[in-house]
């Protein structure tokens, strides 16, 4: 899976809708278009500073090792996390949390749509008072255990609309 870097990429993805949510996170999924990219091959870094409507198409464009084009892979998927310190308030905390995003999203990585690109935005925090330590065991298997849960309800969801004609 592909990190999600700029702040245009996060915004286009979570203004593509909500795919799924348990009580800490919510998954935002954009489904991207391979024509519509290979069309516009348009740099990332030029998208960003138009004043016109922005082609997010054009956010998610790789550039090809070899021959230097760029081209929307038929493959990718493209992840990223956003841990508000509002919710996580140390810094330790926030990054198990992007550790663990980044871990359960890749083990789920095969069963998700390609040409995706997905952002897991925390939306609450974890109780203090259940969870004393900032890393602890306990927090860590909370965290994995909802985020499968999160990833599997999207795949599921993902699989009947591919069903459905």
């Amino acid at each position: 899976m592909q990190r999600l870097k700029t702040r245009a990429q996060f915004q286009a993805v979570m203004a593509g809708g909500i795919c799924s949510r348990t009580p800490h996170f919510v998954l935002h999924r954009l489904a991207l278009n391979a024509s519509t990219a290979a069309a516009n091959p348009a740099a990332p870094h030029q998208a960003q500073h138009t004043t016109g409507p922005v082609n997010t198409q054009a956010l998610f464009v790789v550039s090809g090792n070899k021959t230097g084009n760029q081209h929307l892979a038929a493959s990718w998927r493209w992840l990223g996390p956003l841990v508000p310190k509002r919710w996580a308030r140390r810094s330790v905390t926030r990054h198990l949390l992007r550790r663990q995003i980044y871990a359960v999203g890749a083990d789920f990585a095969p069963r998700l749509p390609a040409n995706t690109a997905y952002v897991v935005r925390l939306r609450s925090e974890f109780s203090r008072k259940q969870f004393i330590s900032a890393s602890s065991e306990p927090l860590r298997l909370a965290i994995r255990a909802e985020l499968q849960h999160l990833f599997a309800y999207a795949v599921r969801k993902a699989e009947e609309a591919g069903a459905a004609p």
